[in-house]
């Protein structure tokens, strides 16, 4: 049975003993008003005086007060009982709910926690066998003695740590340019994306001089004939681009890919500018 339930029921029986007390009080009450008005009469009746019409009202209205007193202590009792029982029935069960309540957030956040730390261990797993399979295809080629130069990113921090180390990186590498503080957006997307976080700053200085000579709107890396609207919608979108076309990071052949006809000095701005990161 819920709170309000209770309440209600509480209610009616409350009601229910009020009325039964005032019926009983006061039937007791006129039959005591009936007993005196026959004792006043029959005294008045055997004296033939008027002393006894002045008893039979007095006796009356004592009566009758009486009465009356004995109904507000009634009601004063039940008002007091019926109230004690709606509080502590509202507060136990009020108390009851909130426990319950309480409970159940708290099994909700663990599980959210439990399924975000999942999350990011899915994450940097991913990272790190795109990481492993780039310097593989790397090591076939005659980019593997340059590529080798380039520092590593550790994944296995998190995605608080990374974002925090890469956002300030990038920061300091595309600071006073059309991309200034927009260290974030390129860290986040890079955690998001398992992409190296220095491959799409770099591409935006080797094709843009980071953004300085965009030849279409918020466009800072020769990207296809892609436009956007502002620089977060760009970014987000050139790295997703990287991932699925280019793979982990800077390699020959993503060089070649990316730009055909002078793929070798690509390659090499574009690492020198990834080392500056």
């Amino acid at each position: 049975m819920c709170c309000m339930e209770r309440y209600v029921l509480a209610g009616k029986r409350y009601k229910q003993r009020k009325s039964s007390i005032v019926a009983k009080i006061a039937t007791v009450g006129c039959a005591s008003v009936v007993l005196v008005g026959c004792i006043g009469f029959g005294v008045a009746s055997a004296g033939g005086t008027s002393s006894g019409e002045g008893a039979f009202g007095m006796d009356a209205s004592v009566a009758a007060s009486s009465a009356q007193e004995r109904i507000a202590m009634a009601e004063q009792t039940d008002d007091a009982t019926g109230n004690s029982l709606l509080a502590s029935t509202s507060q136990r069960d009020i108390s009851l709910n909130v426990e319950a309540i309480e409970e159940e957030l708290e099994a909700e956040r663990r599980a959210a926690e439990e399924l975000a730390r999942a999350e990011e261990a899915e994450r940097i797993a991913a990272a790190e066998a795109a990481k492993a399979a780039q310097r593989e295809a790397a090591a076939r080629n005659a980019s593997a003695s340059a590529l080798s130069t380039l520092s590593d990113v550790d994944w296995s921090v998190g995605e608080d740590a990374f974002v925090a180390e890469w956002t300030q990186r990038i920061d300091a590498y595309l600071a006073g340019s059309p991309l200034a503080g927009m260290g974030s957006v390129f860290a986040q997307a890079a955690w998001d994306n398992g992409v190296d976080p220095r491959f799409s700053p770099a591409i935006s200085n080797t094709e843009s001089t980071k953004g300085s000579h965009c030849f279409l709107p918020y466009n800072a890396w020769g990207w296809g004939n892609s436009s956007w609207s502002n620089w977060t919608e760009a970014i987000n979108a050139h790295v997703a681009g990287l991932a699925s076309g280019y793979g982990y990071s800077l390699t020959l052949a993503a060089a070649q890919k990316y730009c055909p006809p002078t793929y070798q000095h690509w390659f090499d701005v574009t690492l020198a500018q990834m080392k500056l990161i």
